[in-house]
């Protein structure tokens, strides 16, 4: 009798979408929620309800009014640092979310309804907008319209930036499908930071890793992380291979790379 094959790895998974051309949005945002420990049959599940919240939707003010009036999405302001509301099949289900997780709702459902959208990483409050347009849509607020004076009281509330800190297009960039899932996994790494969530965390950051990132940050905090698990041993490894690949490649500063030898030797000094 053969054995079933064993579960996908999440992180292998996540990996290979993201290596080569721009992945889908839909399908990273559920690599990111498998991570989480979200299945296939919920994947399947947000799958279909993404299929039918765009049923019979013919422009952008049916699919606001479909999400935020039929639907009833909205923004969690009661729990604004649940991990759940980064989880795709979560916030799915629950109807509620954080504003880059709603406008992956809002781009996903548009897309399969022929509306055309596009994230906006607005520092500090994450918004939709039509490709062109300089009107926007905080789905965090119930699809509220945006002009750019909203856009920037949406900024400075969100922000505490004052009158002195200018506001202009340039803080209204288009995002591209990674720069999303980056976001939605650096909201994540906060969450499990600020818990001391190291199994969490761990995921997370080979997830972040696998974006296009170049510094040592995530490594050190990566090596950090597998040491708080005892797997010291382990840590030493994945830094030093990284000063002699990916670091070595980047052209990081030499003593840059030579902190991270030292941090590893540490690592591996609690195996003596």
């Amino acid at each position: 009798m053969s054995r079933p094959d064993p579960a996908p790895d999440p992180v292998a998974r996540f990996l290979r979408l993201v290596t080569g051309p721009e992945p889908a949005l839909d399908e990273g945002a559920l690599a990111i929620a498998a991570g989480a420990g979200a299945g296939p049959a919920a994947a399947d599940r947000a799958r279909a309800e993404l299929d039918e919240l765009a049923d019979g939707v013919d422009g952008l003010d049916a699919l606001l009014h479909r999400l935020f009036t039929d639907a009833g999405f909205t923004g969690n302001t009661a729990a604004y640092a649940d991990p759940r509301n980064s989880d795709l099949t979560e916030v799915l289900a629950r109807r509620t979310g954080i504003p880059i997780t709603l406008s992956v709702v809002t781009i996903e459902v548009g897309r399969r309804a022929g509306i055309v959208l596009e994230g906006v990483g607005m520092p500090g409050h994450f918004l939709v907008r039509e490709p062109g347009s300089h009107r926007h849509i905080d789905v965090f607020d119930r699809g509220r319209r945006l002009d750019t004076a909203g856009c920037e009281a949406r900024f400075r509330s969100s922000t505490g930036a004052g009158p002195e800190v200018p506001f202009g297009p340039e803080l209204l960039p288009r995002t591209s499908t990674r720069q999303i899932l980056a976001r939605m996994l650096e909201n994540l790494r906060a969450i499990h930071s600020r818990s001391s969530d190291h199994v969490n965390l761990e995921w997370v950051l080979r997830m972040r890793l696998g974006l296009r990132h170049r510094g040592p940050e995530l490594i050190r905090e990566l090596g950090d992380v597998l040491a708080a698990q005892a797997r010291w041993d382990e840590a030493a490894r994945l830094m030093e291979s990284w000063v002699d690949g990916p670091g070595r490649g980047a052209r990081i500063e030499p003593e840059v790379l030579d902190e991270v030898r030292v941090e590893a030797r540490k690592h591996r000094a609690h195996l003596n």
